[in-house]
């Protein structure tokens, strides 16, 4: 049987955005928010978020886990994510990725198996920061950290050399879901 605790990464440092992404509005609530009631639609177990400083806006039933320094971008929150679940499967996405909805990580999950994660992939390119990743995985992410190549690309490539990830395709049509809000122009180009 599956167990997923979620995660929610929202510790870039938005340097493009020029704000913290995490509190900007997208269709009247911050993105933060936006996010954990997608995660919550998922029935996890838990609900974690990564950053890298404490947020005035963690709800109470929500675990914060900060990168440790030097921050390594997302692969320090995964990582740290995974070294504390007490679940089977890690679900993560990003808190920039206002466009994925509930059904497509719901499909990711349905996926997933004992041992295996899912990561989606776009024109052969990884989708790490909406994806699903096995407790077991935590060994190859705390690897990564100790090593020189910090790229989400590369381990994953190692974890499904290992087993550990399946790829999955994303149609086309599903393709926008995936988009990354990073500048104040991507934010008005793609809610328009």
């Amino acid at each position: 049987m599956i167990t997923l605790t979620a995660l929610l990464l929202a510790g870039g440092e938005s340097r493009r955005m020029g704000q913290d992404k995490a509190t900007i509005e997208f269709q009247g609530e911050p993105l933060w928010r936006r996010q954990l009631k997608l995660l919550r639609a998922l029935a996890v177990e838990n609900l974690i978020v990564s950053a890298r400083k404490n947020t005035d806006w963690l709800p109470d039933d929500v675990e914060l886990v900060l990168d440790d320094l030097p921050s390594r971008g997302p692969l320090s929150g995964l990582t740290k994510a995974l070294t504390a679940i007490r679940t089977t499967h890690l679900i993560a996405i990003a808190v920039d990725m206002p466009f994925m909805i509930a059904d497509e990580l719901r499909e990711l999950c349905q996926l997933a198996e004992p041992g295996r994660g899912v990561v989606p992939t776009i024109g052969g390119r990884a989708e790490p920061l909406a994806a699903i990743y096995p407790a077991e995985a935590a060994v190859d992410f705390q690897g990564a950290m100790a090593g020189s190549d910090f790229s989400l690309q590369s381990l994953v490539r190692t974890l499904t050399a290992a087993g550990k990830v399946k790829l999955m395709p994303v149609a086309e049509a599903a393709a926008t879901r995936y988009r990354s809000v990073n500048s104040a122009a991507d934010f008005l180009e793609f809610s328009a």
